[in-house]
């Protein structure tokens, strides 16, 4: 008898076991490369994201975010989310528009330089970003705007004269062409790289938010920021296509629905932390000043050229772009 007691635990503790397998068997691990510090809001709203995504699921999904840089450097994130190095991953639009450029849409100076603007903005580009992407194997899962991209600069200036032969922080084909249209010496530099490029001279100058001079203490080498609200560039979360098909359903309408709940986060917070990065950059001593009328019309008239060259090269997906955000 008490053989046969022996053997029945046996069975039953070899099949709880094989149950526990199953079931850690059964959990989907992903890596999600993000460019930015784990401080900067973008990040805590990935990783709420990511916290949101695990409860959704019951622990099925579990994401973890690689802040800073530390897996992927910003323009190898969306090449290793397609080729399925990283599963999930977020980019920022406007650093692909030489590959496409609807990814440049939000990066046009003065086309949409309001929160209000970049949503009707973004309602406009997302059809033929979600046609694209999927295209390459991607699904766009969210996306949220930087606050409005101010100058920061280590000299006082009045018009874009004075920008002439000042070494200049370019992120994206656009902020390079920017850069060229006024006469500045453009240098690629990564966000991660900023703090470093800006203490040692590389650059002097950037078209950026309050949220990246705040992350990057820039305040430590530079002392006026120009609040010229001259566009809100996107960061997008995008999904590989083969890692998301190979969900069950129910854990896909979960990543979905957090994804949605992440941009409509994200969005506020953006928004509502542009005035503090504001006003703790002076604290740290920086001048936020507003751009003269001359130097205003100077970029807007650089933002116009910068249009009409975008329009030529995006085509009709462009133009239909273009006149659904006009619409709006």
């Amino acid at each position: 008898m008490k053989r046969r007691l022996f053997a029945l635990t046996t069975t039953a503790t070899a099949l709880g076991l094989a149950l526990g397998a199953a079931t850690v068997s059964a959990q989907t691990k992903w890596d999600l490369p993000a460019a930015y510090p784990a401080s900067n809001f973008h990040t805590e709203n990935i990783t709420q994201f990511a916290k949101d995504v695990d409860a959704a699921t019951g622990g099925k999904l579990k994401i973890t975010v690689h802040a800073n840089a530390s897996l992927f450097k910003a323009p190898e994130i969306k090449r290793a989310v397609q080729g399925g190095q990283a599963q999930i991953g977020e980019i920022l639009l406007v650093n692909f528009e030489n590959e496409n450029p609807i990814f440049g849409a939000d990066g046009i100076p003065f086309l949409a330089s309001s929160f209000a603007d970049s949503k009707k903005l973004y309602a406009a580009q997302k059809p033929v970003l979600e046609k694209i992407l999927g295209a390459q194997g991607m699904k766009l899962l969210y996306a949220v705007a930087w606050p409005p991209q101010g100058l920061y600069v280590k000299k006082e200036i009045t018009s874009v004269a004075d920008m002439r032969g000042v070494k200049w922080r370019a992120y994206s084909p656009a902020t390079a062409k920017m850069a060229e249209l006024m006469g500045a010496q453009p240098v690629t530099i990564q966000a991660a790289e900023v703090s470093q490029a800006f203490a040692t001279g590389v650059v002097e100058s950037m078209m950026s938010s309050g949220a990246t001079g705040y992350d990057s203490k820039i305040y430590e080498s530079v002392k006026y920021w120009y609040d010229t609200k001259a566009w809100l560039p996107k960061n997008a979360v995008i999904v590989n296509l083969k890692a998301f098909n190979a969900l069950d359903a129910a854990t896909q309408t979960a990543l979905v629905k957090a994804a949605g709940e992440a941009e409509t986060r994200g969005w506020k917070s953006s928004d509502e932390k542009n005035e503090w990065y504001k006003a703790e950059l002076s604290k740290k001593g920086m001048k936020i000043m507003q751009p003269s009328p001359k130097l205003t019309a100077d970029m807007k008239q650089v933002g116009g050229i910068m249009l009409a060259d975008w329009e030529k090269k995006a085509g009709p997906d462009g133009q239909a772009v273009i006149s659904a955000y006009r619409k709006k």
